[in-house]
């Protein structure tokens, strides 16, 4: 026994079990649906923000592994800043697409985002999956939906009337199965569903936790390169085996 560790847990409970269940029964269906779905011009987008990436200079270089010893990093850091990435990862392919760097996060940011997301295949369509966040479900975002797939509709005024009214009802607009670009919500506290999740721990592993960064512009280099790198040589469909079925203990 070691009583000074622990673990954090979480016992989440949906508030309806049924609709939680087919929530996730969605999203997996439509991992496993994606090549063929990348085959008819659907892009199935797993999308997220690391933030707070701190651009950090060790003070002295690290030393090398060898023989009998592990490499030794120094301690003392120097801060530099922080970036904010917004990813998407094709779940079809396993590339990361249009990523977007910056030192914030806002619904600006966002829907700028998912404008030059949209951009590199016009006339495609597009299924964004991504979390409870607010700003994605946004008023910038409804509008840019509205724009692309031509909806004419009068969307209301935020906070008052028609879609924009309230949060849910501009979820349920992005959400729309007729719309060309439509968005796919996971459920709270089921960040393990969103496949773009797993690409960020292959960035922290592999990127940040070994690297010295001298500057914040010398970071999104750094990232924009690995992110170069791993389409070229690492990119894969991960191997979805979780077919939706409820889950119990």
């Amino acid at each position: 026994m070691k009583p000074h560790r622990h673990h954090y847990w979480l016992n989440y409970k949906p508030e309806d079990e049924v609709q939680f269940n087919n929530q996730v029964k969605a999203i997996c269906d439509l991992y496993h649906q994606a090549p063929e779905l990348y085959q008819q011009g659907i892009h199935i987008i797993s999308s997220d923000e690391l933030t707070g990436i701190q651009a950090l200079e060790r003070v002295t270089p690290s030393l090398a592994m060898r023989p009998g010893l592990i490499e030794r990093r120094e301690f003392e850091y120097i801060r530099h800043g922080t970036v904010s990435l917004i990813a998407n990862f094709e779940v079809a392919t396993g590339a990361v697409i249009a990523p977007s760097l910056g030192p914030r996060r806002t619904e600006a940011d966002f829907e700028a985002h998912i404008r030059t997301t949209i951009a590199t295949d016009s006339t495609a369509q597009w299924i964004f999956i991504v979390d409870q966040l607010n700003i994605h479900k946004s008023e910038s975002l409804v509008r840019l939906v509205a724009e692309k797939c031509s909806i004419t509709d009068d969307l209301g005024i935020k906070g008052k009337q028609g879609w924009l009214k309230s949060m849910q009802s501009r979820a349920t607009f992005l959400s729309d199965k007729t719309h060309r670009i439509r968005f796919v919500y996971v459920p709270k506290h089921s960040s393990w569903l969103n496949q773009i999740e797993i690409w960020f721990s292959i960035l922290v592993r592999r990127l940040l936790k070994r690297t010295s960064f001298c500057s914040t512009d010398e970071l999104i280099d750094r990232i924009l390169g690995f992110i170069d790198y791993f389409n070229r040589i690492l990119a894969k469909p991960f191997n979805w085996t979780y077919r939706g079925r409820p889950l119990t203990i």
